[in-house]
């Protein structure tokens, strides 16, 4: 999966977010936190939905036992960067209160059929732009 991955965040990085083959047409963002243990930058290619000044994607990690990697490092270090298309956007991470969640889940029509995979709770992260 690393492999696939790195190619994808070639291309789309090369191809201003633009996607080819499999992948074309996908509405997908290059995320990039801080590993919370080594402090190196960590990418990784997500689906997400917006609105206004805001993303929001889940932590689900394919409905796996345990939070994703990337929702741990934003845990520790919140401050992030999204890049969507041709535009890199500084962020600030938090996870949906549960009044939050209970809205946005219902923007993501497969999050019952991650959620029904694990026993956790699947954490809808809100990405909120930084301003200058």
């Amino acid at each position: 999966m690393n492999a696939f991955n790195q190619k994808v965040i070639q291309e789309f990085r090369a191809n201003h977010g633009e996607l080819s083959g499999q992948m074309a047409g996908r509405k997908l963002m290059l995320l990039t936190t801080t590993g919370s243990r080594t402090g190196e930058p960590r990418t990784v290619v997500l689906g997400y939905k917006a609105e206004g000044d805001r993303f929001f994607i889940l932590a689900s990690a394919n409905g796996a036992p345990s939070d994703p990697v990337w929702y741990r490092n934003l845990k520790v270090n919140p401050v992030a960067t999204v890049e969507v298309g041709p535009e890199t956007v500084a962020v600030r991470a938090r996870t949906a209160d549960p009044r939050e969640r209970a809205e946005l889940s219902t923007r993501f029509d497969y999050l019952e059929g991650q959620q029904a995979k694990t026993k956790r709770e699947i954490p809808i992260v809100i990405l909120e732009r930084i301003k200058p």
